[in-house]
């Protein structure tokens, strides 16, 4: 594994199905639907659902965690507050704050509604840089960010472009492999 490189277990990303940042949060619901079932089904090789902009670049992906983020508006301003203690708001004062913005005061009824007017672009998060590794990084770089991070999966970059993903279960797979090619001690 020391010379294995971040593209050599990465997956391309024409092997994950797409949306459109323009779609709507529903539209998001039915295609995560789609790539699972079809994943599960064997006819997918993945079923992360990638988010492609205007311009067709790859900028993010999609989970069923992002669609139960976009039906709460008050998600953003709850996870904002864990900044506050630093300008001095008494931890009664933060959790006065956090009752007042509680998540999912609305029935669901009524939060689902927005899933036919919302597009993924205006709650969609871009990767971050402890969520990336380039082609040629060597796989320590990757596992870091893994272990730090506690990533799911990283995205891979190539000039500045998103060429792929490299998911844990991958690098799990290689590990396992390579620890049972270990002889066991005498």
């Amino acid at each position: 594994m020391e010379n294995t490189k971040v593209k050599d277990l990465m997956q391309p990303i024409q092997y994950f199905p797409r949306i459109s940042s323009q779609a709507t949060l529903m539209e998001a619901v039915d295609a995560l639907e789609k790539a699972d079932e079809e994943f599960q089904a064997g006819k997918a090789p993945q079923r992360i659902l990638l988010v492609y902009d205007k311009t067709e670049k790859i900028i993010g992906k999609m989970s069923p965690m992002d669609v139960v983020q976009g039906l709460e508006p008050n998600y953003e301003r709850i996870d904002r507050l864990k900044d506050m203690p630093r300008f001095g708001l008494t931890e009664t004062m933060l959790e006065g704050m956090k009752q007042e913005l509680r998540l999912w005061v609305k029935p669901l009824s009524e939060l689902c509604k927005k899933a036919y007017e919302v597009k993924i672009e205006n709650f969609i998060k871009l990767p971050t840089p402890d969520h990336m590794v380039k082609a040629d990084d060597p796989m320590d770089t990757a596992f870091h960010l893994f272990v730090v991070g506690r990533h799911d999966s990283l995205f891979v970059k190539e000039d500045n472009e998103i060429v792929g993903l490299i998911r844990f279960s991958d690098v799990y797979r290689k590990i396992k492999e390579t620890m049972r090619a270990c002889p066991a001690p005498a």
